[in-house]
């Protein structure tokens, strides 16, 4: 972390090409510069940035396939995990606009999201299907359910009526894929409120908001280098944890530590332990 003495006092944000798409960013500039380097650390298995870059284009590709186009939308109902930033980013790169979305939700407020947003495809953790299975029927839009054991425990027996692998559709897909014709001003993904009075309400983030927010806190606060590892104790569902986990070590090429379950005062401290994380985030 850079000490305020020594903080520069003037924010210079990059100047962004007028065809902008966050993955080129995020996922693209990675791919060539540091693939073989650690993106990810999650249940003590590794993800490089080469195979970050892999899946990430395989889940465009994939839904893409499903027939999503630009602007359409997709809920992320998943734990945190390297599934969570492949489907995050594969819809991005597409121009398809990813909703994370609380996992404690019950079924009235999920029901709500997914018929507010018009969602046609959610990818969904295992633990948390049979929520979804229960709305899908007041969910007329709803054309897709993609299930990931990304980071949870897998399930028994055959896939329900409707349900597809998320991991059996990367896998299926091709792992190139160019980036959308998007605009440094267009659609990047949504994320809905909470604590308000009422139904959550939707708020629309742009293609430019991630690099500006890794820039003006990530750079000019954190100064973030390739040799950090980042852990946040809030969920990547939420703006703080998404911002920490995602945007600023992701900008950077800095690694990251994802904890699918339940932060609780032993998990914390035994994933400090054995990850030694150079920046925490706690909430």
């Amino acid at each position: 972390m850079t000490d305020v003495a020594t903080r520069p006092a003037d924010i210079r944000l990059p100047e962004l090409p007028d065809r902008y798409n966050a993955a080129m960013t995020y996922v693209d500039a990675h791919r060539a510069a540091r693939g073989d380097k650690i993106a990810i650390r999650c249940q003590g298995k590794s993800v490089t940035y080469g195979e970050y870059a892999e899946n990430v284009d395989r889940a465009g590709n994939a839904l893409r396939s499903l027939g999503l186009d630009i602007e359409d939308r997709v809920v992320i109902l998943c734990v945190d995990s390297p599934a969570f930033v492949y489907a995050f980013f594969g819809a991005i790169k597409i121009g398809v606009i990813p909703v994370p979305t609380n996992t404690l939700l019950i079924p009235r407020d999920l029901t709500y999201i997914l018929r507010d947003s018009r969602a046609k495809a959610i990818v969904v953790s295992a633990s948390f299907l049979q929520k979804v299975l229960d709305v899908r029927k007041d969910c007329p839009r709803l054309r897709h359910v993609l299930v990931t054991t990304s980071g949870v425990a897998p399930l028994e027996g055959a896939l329900p009526s409707g349900v597809v692998s998320f991991e059996q559709a990367l896998a299926a897909a091709k792992d190139d894929l160019d980036p959308a014709d998007t605009t440094p001003d267009d659609m990047a993904f949504w994320l809905y409120s909470s604590g308000t009075t009422g139904f959550p309400k939707g708020a629309v983030h742009l293609q430019h908001d991630m690099i500006y927010s890794a820039e003006t806190f990530g750079r000019y606060v954190l100064n973030c280098a390739e040799d950090d590892r980042y852990f946040t104790v809030s969920p990547l569902f939420h703006a703080y944890g998404l911002g920490n986990g995602v945007f600023v070590p992701l900008r950077y090429g800095a690694s990251v530590v994802y904890k699918p379950e339940r932060a609780t005062p032993d998990l914390v401290y035994g994933l400090v332990t054995s990850e030694k994380p150079t920046v925490m985030y706690t909430a």
